[in-house]
This record gives C-alpha cells, sequence and structure tokens, in this order.
C-alpha cells in the first residue's frame, strides 16, 4: 500500500515542477495549473484505492459481463464521439475532465481473462473450447484501440493477454500455435497501417540523428536531458529542458526530467519503486490458493512492469515514441486512477492470501504418514 502512494506523491511533485513552464507560456494558465489538477486526481485516486482494497476480488466475477459490455461500449463510443489530438482520438471529455476508456480497458481484460480462464482450469488444454474463446472477444477490444489509433496501449492490452494465457497452464503447443496465427495476423495487417507518420517514429525512435528537427527531435532532447542530470542531477525544478525545447516533459517524457534534476540515483529510485510493485504482485500471485487471484495478481503486476518498460524504451531509444505515461508519476488523471484502482485490487487479493495465512490449521509435522503434505498455490499443486 505505500509505495504506490510514495510514486504518487512524488509524481504530483515532478508534474510541477516539469508543467510549470508549459502552463504559463503555452496554455496561459497559473503556473500551479497543472499541480493541483494532478493533486485533485491523487486525492481521488487514493479515495477510490481504500475503497477497492476492501471490495472482495471475486466480486468481479459476478458482474465480468457488465464490465466488458462498458469497455466495448466506451471504445465504440471514443471512435463516434471522442476528442482528437495529435491524430488520434482516445479520449471522451465528460464535462471538464478528458477520460480515456483504453485505460479503463486494461482492468476490464485483465479482470476478464483472469476470470474465464481460471473458470477452464479443468478443460484448459482444449485448444477451441478452452483457450480460443477469450481470445476472440479480446481481439474485438484490440481492434476498437488500434482504430483510434492507440499502438501503444493495443501493444500493452496485446502482451497482458499473452502473460495471463502463459500464466493459466495451456500448454506449449498452443501458445505456439497463438504465435503462429499473431505471426500471420500482423503479416497482414501491418502493410495495412504502415503510413509516413509511423515510419517517421521508428526513424526517430533508431536513426534519431538523421532528423534531428523532424522525427529525432524529441528523442534528442530527451537524450540532453538524461545527459545533463549526470550521477546526481542539477537539482529539483532546475531543469532546462522543459523551457519549451521538450515535448510532453510532464507527461510521456517526464523520467527524462527526473533524470535531468535528480540524476541517475532519481531514476534508479523510481525505477526500484516500480520493480517493488511489480515482484510484489508476483509474490502475492504465488502466494494466492485460486487461480483467478493468482492470475489477477500477475495480470496487475505485468501491466505495471510492461508499461513502465515502454515508457522508459520511448524515452531511451529503445522502442519508438507511442505516448505511453509512466505509471504513478506521469500527469493524467484517466491513468492515475486505474493505477490505483488495480493497486486496490491487488491488495485486497493480498489481504485474503494473508487471511488464509492467520486462520490456516497449523501445519502438520512431515513425519506423520496420514498428512497430506501438498498445497495448492496459483491454481497448480505444489508438494512440500
Amino acid at each position: 500500500m505505500i509505495v504506490p502512494v510514495l510514486l504518487a506523491a512524488f509524481g504530483v511533485v515532478m508534474v510541477y515542477s516539469a508543467s510549470m513552464v508549459t502552463a504559463v507560456v503555452i496554455d496561459g494558465q497559473d503556473s500551479t495549473y497543472y499541480l493541483f489538477k494532478q493533486l485533485s486526481w491523487f486525492i481521488i485516486s487514493l479515495g477510490l484505492f481504500l475503497v477497492v482494497c476492501f471490495i472482495p476480488y471475486k466480486f468481479y466475477q459476478r458482474i465480468m459481463k457488465p464490465i466488458v459490455l462498458v469497455s466495448i461500449v466506451m471504445l465504440v463510443l471514443v471512435l463516434l464521439f471522442g476528442e482528437t489530438a495529435y491524430n488520434a482520438t482516445r479520449s471522451l471529455k465528460i464535462a471538464s475532465f478528458n477520460f480515456q476508456p483504453a485505460e479503463f480497458v486494461k482492468i476490464a481484460v485483465i479482470l476478464y481473462l483472469s476470470s474465464v480462464y481460471a473458470k477452464k482450469q479443468a478443460y484448459i488444454n482444449h485448444f477451441s473450447t478452452g483457450v480460443l474463446p477469450p481470445l476472440i472477444l479480446t481481439g474485438v477490444i484490440l481492434a476498437l484501440i488500434i482504430m483510434q489509433p492507440d499502438i501503444g496501449t493495443s501493444a500493452i492490452i496485446f502482451l497482458l493477454a499473452a502473460m495471463i494465457m502463459a500464466s493459466s497452464g495451456i500448454k506449449f503447443k498452443h501458445l505456439f500455435m497463438l504465435a503462429l496465427i499473431g505471426v500471420l495476423v500482423l503479416l497482414i495487417a501491418v502493410p495495412q497501417m504502415v503510413t509516413d507518420t509511423r515510419i517517421s517514429r521508428f526513424t526517430g525512435a533508431y536513426q534519431p540523428f538523421t532528423a534531428p528537427d523532424d522525427s529525432g527531435y524529441h528523442l534528442i532532447q530527451s537524450y540532453i536531458a538524461i545527459g545533463v542530470g549526470g550521477l546526481t542531477g542539477e537539482g529539483l525544478g532546475q531543469s532546462v529542458q522543459k523551457l519549451g525545447y521538450l515535448w510532453g516533459a510532464h507527461t510521456d517524457f517526464i523520467m527524462s526530467i527526473i533524470a535531468e534534476e535528480l540524476g541517475f540515483i532519481g531514476v534508479i529510485i523510481v525505477i526500484g519503486l516500480l520493480a517493488t510493485i511489480v515482484l510484489r504482485g508476483l509474490y502475492i500471485s504465488r502466494q494466492c490458493t485460486d487461480s483467478y487471484g493468482s492470475l489477477l495478481a500477475i495480470g496487475i503486476s505485468s501491466m505495471i512492469g510492461i508499461q513502465t518498460f515502454v515508457n522508459l524504451g520511448a524515452i531511451s531509444g529503445i522502442l519508438p515514441i507511442t505516448g505511453v505515461p509512466l505509471p504513478f508519476i506521469s500527469y493524467g488523471g484517466s491513468s492515475l486512477i486505474i493505477m490505483f484502482i488495480a493497486m486496490g485490487i491487488l491488495n485486497n487479493v493480498a489481504r485474503s492470501v494473508k487471511q488464509r495465512e492467520i486462520t490456516k490449521e497449523p501445519i502438520a509435522k512431515q513425519d506423520d504418514p496420514q498428512k497430506d503434505f501438498s498445497v495448492y498455490r496459483g491454481g497448480k499443486r505444489w508438494s512440500n
């Protein structure tokens, strides 16, 4: 419970530091404009987090159909009535709040796939009945997100689905078959999706200095911020790149500003805290005694790990820039709220594990031949 709150509180500070110039010069607002917006979302997220912590995670299995239906309806509404920015239609405007349904869909997909594959454990080795049906609906969701277009989020959801499937106990040959199907779909779809803008993103990621004033500009400015920061940074609030040089300084490139102001040490602390959440989530999944809770923990921890990798990959040139925020840190209400809801669900799984540990019967001594010394963890039988 502590680490997400620390990260989000630190994120509020860094959003203020990175956005004060943008708020005044570009948006014509007070320098604290983004600070108070992020702070209000942090307070709302914290409240939702505490509420969700006490909702039994198995409750979501009972409302799975409405969750999936709402997800699909919201994605359709985005395509019909969404707000367009940077050649993409990704958000719905509700009063003064721009909500990105794709963020909600990440959690919905985790809940859906975890529930379905947990229920199909008895015939998980049957490809046509145990493995394939949930992927059809997942494919529809991915298609709707790609149409926005939002390649970064669709890639994250695809990887989440792959992680949950791989952890559900399906056969390796079925995973191999799905991989082949995925390759064939890509071979068919990629030529239709290739545009000059998307090609320029790859050029900007892997050959930025061939177009330093165009496709490579943002990555080069990120390199400058990271390089200037050195070991200890220039000091909190002392970034130069946020003065109009680095686009998205308080959103997608906030880690570049952290590197410039707090240096390598600050970056390592942030990555270490994010890694703590991921590793703790995987530990919880290992301790959980039912398949649904175990897959939920794997899905949520994987979401945070994958999204962190994609964001850091973009600012360092490992991956193309896709507009994926850094979990808990980047400016944005949709991402922060969904992250804390996910943490609430994960904490409830952890609470159920702890409760079982407290109330379980004492383990028999291993010299007693009448006792069964095996336990069920993560949906599998493990011998003590």
